[in-house]
């Protein structure tokens, strides 16, 4: 039994799939599979029913990956401490972003990090929280960037900086005329707003803010719910109504979209930015160098603590 014969039955559980899976690991589908053989005779146990599509562990298997994740776990913190006390930044890291998040954040600082420590693979993907944590828990991603609190057991968070919500009007809404916005002026309105699907944290922190509940209608309002900020905007001008975009959005804006941007009183809501891993996460120096280089491309006044609309479906 090799370190590398674990790695390679944690990508086809992870992947469900041996072409996915050798890929993962920059070998041939035959090396892989080979090699999976060998630990299923050593073993005498079959890992995975090859008869579905797509593959899964079978009931033995399923417990052996869960305790090949910890042992690789535990092998990759050697090389890793040596790295972290010599002060080095290199290895490979496996970063996933929520979709709110990522197309507005990650071209910001991507470059510059490769650049800065040439010595990093970095990987990217972009997820849900709620599958971030699953797969921070089961050792599938190193870390996470995604809107916090979250008070979830065994999962660290680091925050790294402070996006403040603005607000996204239709040339219709009463409140167009108003400069700027307190968050009571949308708890009085009966105008449409346009929401995330569940399952985005964004969702929840808009419902907190503009103080609605569950999917049920508030008199005359229409809760629309889409999987995509740019439907949420499209939506408002083509029709009327409001939603809540957060600020690195908006930052690529045309002035005709900008004038139906309209931002909130101090003290202005924000959401909470993390780096998250999990407790038993080793590669520090790659995280430190990572979450200073975001700090140093968001605007600096993101990175002072303001109050932060919480994560909680209303």
């Amino acid at each position: 039994m090799t370190i590398t014969q674990l790695e390679y039955i944690i990508a086809v559980d992870s992947y469900r799939n041996f072409g996915q899976a050798a890929s993962s690991c920059h070998v041939t589908q035959p090396t892989l599979s080979m090699q999976i053989q060998k630990l299923e005779e050593e073993l005498d146990v079959k890992l995975f029913d090859r008869s579905k599509l797509p593959v899964i562990a079978t009931a033995i298997g399923a417990e052996i990956i869960q305790q090949a994740r910890l042992v690789v776990r535990e092998h990759a913190k050697i090389d890793e401490l040596i790295s972290y006390f010599r002060g080095e930044v290199k290895g490979e890291l496996h970063l996933a972003v929520i979709p709110t998040l990522a197309p507005y954040l990650v071209p910001l600082f991507v470059v510059p990090f490769l650049d800065n420590y040439p010595k990093v693979h970095l990987r990217i993907s972009e997820m849900p929280t709620e599958e971030i944590i699953k797969q921070l828990r089961n050792n599938s991603i190193d870390c996470g960037l995604l809107a916090t609190p979250l008070h979830e057991k065994g999962i660290q968070e680091k925050p790294l900086f402070y996006e403040p919500f603005v607000a996204y009007l239709s040339k219709n809404s009463s409140l167009f005329n108003k400069t700027t916005l307190r968050p009571q002026d949308l708890h009085a309105t009966n105008e449409p707003v346009w929401l995330l699907d569940e399952g985005h944290c964004l969702r929840a922190q808009v419902m907190q803010l503009c103080r609605l509940r569950g999917t049920a209608s508030k008199e005359n309002r229409l809760l629309y719910q889409t999987g995509s900020l740019e439907t949420l905007r499209r939506m408002v001008e083509s029709h009327k109504g409001l939603t809540i975009l957060p600020e690195l959005s908006i930052a690529n804006f045309r002035t005709k979209e900008l004038d139906l941007v309209r931002y909130f009183k101090e003290p202005e809501p924000v959401r909470e930015i993390s780096l998250v891993t999990h407790r038993h996460f080793v590669k520090q120096g790659l995280t430190d160098a990572l979450g200073e280089q975001i700090q140093r491309v968001v605007p600096e006044k993101m990175l002072k603590k303001k109050l932060v609309v919480p994560i909680v479906e209303a």
